[in-house]
C-alpha cells in the first residue's frame, strides 16, 4: 500500500509541474518582444566600422518575426539571415529566460580596397571579397589590377607593414599591379611610383627605398623621377620624368647616344696631322751664267691647326 501512495504522489506532483510549465511555457511564447528587449552588440576590434547599424538588425529582426511574439520567433533562421549579410563576419542570436533578444554581431573590417575589372569591393584580412557600402566608405589602401585571389593574402599583409610604419604610411598611398605582374607602390610625393616587383621579400625592398629617400630623394625635386625600381637584388633603378623640364637635356643627350650605339659600328679615331703649306723654292738652273744676289726670303707665318680633343659623352642609362 505504502508503495502505490508514493507512485502516487509522484504521479500527481509530474502532473501539476508539467501543467505549470505548459502554462509558463504558454505565457512566456505570448509575450512581446519589444524594443527594450532586444539588445544588439557590434563588435569590431580595435577598428570600428559602420556598414550595419543597430537600426538595420531592428529591422532584420522585425521581418524575421511580424508578431512580436517570442513563440513565433524562429532564432536559428535568424541567425542565418544575420549571418548571411556581406559585410558580417559572424553573428550569434539567443534568448533569456525573461524573454531578453540578445544579437552579438562582428563585423568584417577591410584591409585594402580592390578595384578589378572596373568591379569595387573590399578584400578582409581573410581574404573574402564583400561590395562597398552605399551608405559608409572605410578608409583604406587602394589596390588597383588583375590581382587573384590566392594573393589577397600577401598583400594584406603587405598593407599591414605599411600601416604600422610611419615611414611607409606617409609616402605610400595606394598599391597597383601593371600587365607584366610587377606591384608598384603608390606615393603622395611627386609622381613618381615605387616597384616592387613580387610580393616576396618586402621589408627588405621597403628599407632599400627609405635609405634612397633619405641618403638622395630628399636632395632632389621628387617630380624628378617617373619610377624608382626596387625590385633588383641589392641595387636600385630610377627612371626619369620626361615632363620634368630639367630632365629634357639629359634625355636628349641618351637618346642621341642610344641612337648612334644602335645604328653606326664603334668607329677608331686617328690623329691626323695637319701641316702649313710650304714656300716652294725654285732650284738654280744648270744654264744661268750669272747667279742671282740673294733675296731675303719673305717671313711667313707658320699657322697650326691643333686637333682639338673632344670630351667623350656620358652614357646615360635610359628606361
Amino acid at each position: 500500500m505504502k508503495n502505490k501512495y508514493r507512485i502516487l504522489k509522484i504521479a500527481i506532483t509530474v502532473i501539476i509541474l508539467g501543467f505549470l510549465l505548459s502554462f509558463s511555457l504558454r505565457k512566456f511564447s505570448g509575450q512581446k518582444i519589444t524594443d527594450d528587449k532586444i539588445s544588439v552588440k557590434m563588435s569590431n576590434g580595435k577598428t570600428l566600422v559602420y556598414f550595419i547599424d543597430e537600426k538595420d538588425i531592428r529591422e532584420i529582426v522585425k521581418k524575421e518575426n511580424p508578431s512580436g511574439k517570442v513563440g513565433d520567433l524562429n532564432i536559428p533562421a535568424l541567425e542565418k539571415k544575420i549571418n548571411n549579410l556581406p559585410a558580417v563576419d559572424s553573428a550569434n542570436v539567443y534568448l533569456n529566460l525573461n524573454g531578453k533578444l540578445n544579437l552579438d554581431i562582428k563585423q568584417r573590417v577591410p584591409i585594402f580596397r580592390l578595384n578589378k575589372d572596373g568591379r569595387d569591393f573590399y578584400v578582409d584580412e581573410k581574404g573574402t571579397e564583400f561590395p562597398i557600402s552605399k551608405t559608409y566608405s572605410h578608409p583604406c589602401m587602394l589596390v588597383t589590377g588583375d590581382v587573384q585571389k590566392d594573393e589577397y593574402q600577401q598583400l594584406a599583409e603587405l598593407v599591414e607593414k605599411i600601416d604600422k610604419d610611419d615611414f611607409s604610411k606617409k609616402y605610400f598611398i595606394g598599391i597597383s599591379k601593371d600587365r607584366k605582374g610587377n606591384y608598384n607602390l603608390l606615393t603622395s610625393e611627386g609622381n613618381y611610383k615605387v616597384e616592387i616587383g613580387d610580393l616576396d621579400n618586402i621589408e627588405f625592398k621597403v628599407k632599400g627605398f627609405k635609405a634612397f629617400v633619405e641618403k638622395y630623394l630628399v636632395y632632389q625635386d621628387p617630380q624628378k623621377y617617373n619610377k624608382v625600381s626596387v625590385k633588383y637584388q641589392n641595387q636600385i633603378v630610377t627612371t626619369l620624368n620626361p615632363y620634368f623640364k630639367e630632365n629634357d637635356s639629359i634625355l636628349n643627350v641618351g637618346n642621341k647616344e642610344l641612337a648612334k650605339a644602335s645604328t653606326t659600328p664603334p668607329a677608331v679615331r686617328k690623329t691626323v696631322e695637319v701641316l702649313p703649306k710650304a714656300a716652294t723654292v725654285k732650284k738654280p738652273s744648270s744654264t744661268s751664267s750669272k747667279p742671282k744676289a740673294p733675296t731675303k726670303p719673305k717671313e711667313t707665318k707658320k699657322t697650326e691647326k691643333k686637333a682639338t680633343a673632344t670630351k667623350p659623352k656620358a652614357k646615360i642609362k635610359i628606361e
